[in-house]
């Protein structure tokens, strides 16, 4: 909008430059929002956030908050990077990890990401004329899906960030849908054909029935550079690609700290610690083999379970976040001791854990999505069968 308004050709190199051309642009860009939506008389807000707005647990919550009441009053917030004021560290990286956090944050049952393909595929379709479109992804770690489009000159994200996204957002147990952005009209019949399921899902959930389990990859075969015709059924649904949500989100203080903090350093813990955390018990000096990074008290930092204590550290898995409670030179100092001797090492101990329960939260959790039932295992539990055929 400001490249326009200006009369420049294309976008500059230089920070300063780029952040004076957004303050000039999101007059423009938000004019037009209102405009479009005066026609509805929807009104609409505005919403400019970056990292360091929800960094702190305080500002993440009166964010969540604005966009409740807003969502409460009947207005569509129209949410962006504040990128007059952003600069690398503090910034989301893209739109679709902006938008996957904000579904996040206000527990939206749909996020749509919108893009120039009908959906992913597994190879590029415009140069393999076999190439399959995947149309439903339930476990993201199994997908093998061609990235090549890295976006535009003017953008800041591809079909690899899109990925990133629905890792994020389905994490937080919001439904991810990649489709065509040419056509708007898609999105209200991904959502009825959703529905419908959601509906036909109970009621099979009252009969007793268990309906057939969509694969962990669904593929639709591409001939001749079109997709090979489906089923003649009036309530299949535009292509796209659908990612299944995790039956046990990530929310609330989890979620923000997985997602809404940039991590500062890295703890590398043993076995025997990543399975404390894992039951739900706080982090101990003890199960901490070594420290990277330079972070105070009350940073974010990675954690990296190793095989053993001697494994290399190229070795280490990260399995989640944590707040800590001391500094990486103490954590330095007292690792692989027991509580009991920190203020003997350091000169106080303000707690015997290096990160409280409530301050870890991980990646994986036990179970993301019920297994295929055997004939003896037809029926399974009340509120599972809804969640498992959500979209």
């Amino acid at each position: 909008m400001a490249l326009r308004q200006m009369d420049m050709e294309r976008r500059p190199k230089h920070l300063p430059q780029v952040q004076a051309l957004a303050a000039i642009g999101q007059i423009k860009l938000m004019s037009m929002w209102d405009q479009l939506f005066m026609h509805m008389r929807q009104p609409v807000a505005q919403i400019l956030l970056t990292r360091n707005d929800i960094a702190d647990r305080t500002q993440y919550l009166n964010a969540q908050n604005t966009f409740t009441e807003l969502l409460g009053m009947g207005v569509i917030p129209i949410v962006n990077e504040n990128d007059t004021l952003s600069v690398q560290e503090i910034k989301f990286g893209d739109n679709d990890t902006l938008s996957a956090i904000t579904a996040g944050m206000v527990q939206a049952d749909y996020l749509f990401l919108m893009t120039d393909v009908d959906c992913l595929y597994d190879k590029n379709p415009r140069t393999y004329p076999d190439a399959k479109a995947i149309e439903v992804v339930e476990d993201i770690g199994e997908l093998e899906a061609d990235v090549s489009s890295a976006g535009s000159s003017l953008g800041t994200g591809g079909m690899g960030t899109k990925i990133v996204a629905a890792r994020l957002a389905t994490a937080a147990g919001v439904t991810t849908i990649i489709t065509r952005s040419s056509k708007p009209g898609n999105i209200a019949s991904i959502v009825r054909y959703a529905e419908a399921q959601k509906s036909a899902a109970r009621s099979m959930e009252a009969s007793g029935e268990l309906p057939a389990r969509e694969p962990n990859i669904q593929t639709t075969a591409i001939v001749n550079g079109t997709t090979t015709p489906r089923l003649a059924e009036p309530t299949l649904p535009p292509l796209h690609t659908r990612f299944l949500p995790d039956l046990q989100p990530i929310r609330d203080r989890y979620f923000w700290l997985l997602h809404g903090l940039a991590p500062h350093g890295t703890l590398y813990i043993d076995a025997g610690a990543h399975a404390a955390v894992t039951n739900k018990a706080g982090l101990l000096p003890v199960g901490i083999v070594d420290v990277e990074g330079n972070f105070g008290q009350q940073e974010c930092v990675r954690l990296l379970v190793l095989p053993t204590r001697t494994s290399p550290l190229s070795e280490g898995e990260e399995v989640g976040r944590a707040l800590v409670n001391y500094s990486a030179t103490e954590i330095k100092r007292i690792r692989g001791v027991r509580s009991s001797q920190i203020a003997e090492i350091i000169g106080y101990a303000d707690s015997e854990y290096v990160a409280l329960r409530e301050s870890v939260a991980l990646f994986k959790r036990e179970m993301s999505r019920p297994v295929t039932p055997t004939a003896s295992e037809k029926r399974i539990s009340i509120g599972r069968l809804s969640s498992y055929v959500d979209a």
